[in-house]
């Protein structure tokens, strides 16, 4: 990998590149690609951005390869760099990242921050598979349209609408709270991206999404929208902040306006 240019940040591609290879010793031959997602795929990213990739497996992982993973991603984790402690994926089996209809099977995880393995779906979505398929970066293996087939558009909209739907009531009972800053204007921007997709029929990055809504919902949420953009810078800081109650306030009705539009969408598609 003498030339290794995936990203437009020479730190993260350096970090990738040790990544890579330090998966690859591990896995050999069960590694059939290793791609990078999220912001940098679909080219929403900023310095504080994490750090998306998926890896396609030819059979699951068995437990002497996830000890091994973790030691390379706990000596990836300590390297003095942003990116290095905001990697997040999920180790892909070719067989369910090839069956649009497998999105409810559990993966192992790794999330942003963590040194632990988890068993999750949170990679295992249609939103995930058409950003890779679509603009994914090959950092390890054949184009990710090897394995993953198109997605019809009335199923990436019907999980979007689900997820909206049910975080929704997860945020409305308390399941999901909104007592911190980041959690707070990560909601108002992730509704915002998902009205953009139900609208569009394909998937944007955050801030394109605001833009959107900004632009094309009622402009009494425009205030709020700004104030969750201006907290992009350092972000994740934003965790240990308390949140406003008039902002919460705020964000629950507009989750509740942005389900009233998903659900009015979806009847005149």
């Amino acid at each position: 990998m003498s030339h290794f240019y995936p990203t437009p940040d020479r730190t993260l591609n350096h970090i990738l590149e040790i990544l890579i290879n330090r998966l690859c010793d591990v896995l050999e031959e069960n590694c059939l690609g290793i791609y990078l997602g999220g912001s940098f795929a679909h080219g929403g990213w900023d310095a504080y951005s994490d750090v998306d990739f998926d890896v396609v497996i030819d059979r699951d992982l068995t437990y002497d390869e996830l000890a091994d993973l973790k030691v390379r991603h706990a000596r990836v984790f300590i390297m003095d760099a942003y990116y290095a402690r905001h990697l997040e994926g999920a180790y892909f089996p070719k067989g369910i990242l090839g069956d649009l209809t497998r999105t409810d099977e559990p993966l192992w995880y790794l999330d942003n921050g963590s040194l632990n393995f988890e068993r999750s779906t949170h990679d295992n979505t249609l939103v995930n598979r058409w950003v890779l398929r679509k603009h994914g970066i090959i950092l390890f293996g054949p184009a990710p349209s090897t394995w993953i087939p198109p997605i019809p558009e009335k199923m990436l909209k019907a999980e979007v609408h689900e997820t909206m739907r049910d975080w929704g009531e997860e945020i409305m009972t308390g399941h999901y709270a909104l007592d911190n800053r980041w959690a707070q204007t990560f909601a108002v921007l992730s509704y915002c991206r998902m009205l953009h997709t139900l609208a569009a029929g394909k998937v944007f990055s955050k801030r394109k999404g605001a833009a959107w809504a900004k632009e094309n919902l009622d402009p009494s949420w425009v205030e709020l929208i700004n104030d969750a953009l201006s907290t992009r810078i350092n972000q994740y800081e934003y965790c240990w902040y308390p949140s406003d109650p008039k902002l919460v306030d705020q964000t629950l009705a507009f989750i509740h306006y942005a389900n009233s539009m998903a659900k009015l969408k979806l009847k005149m598609d």
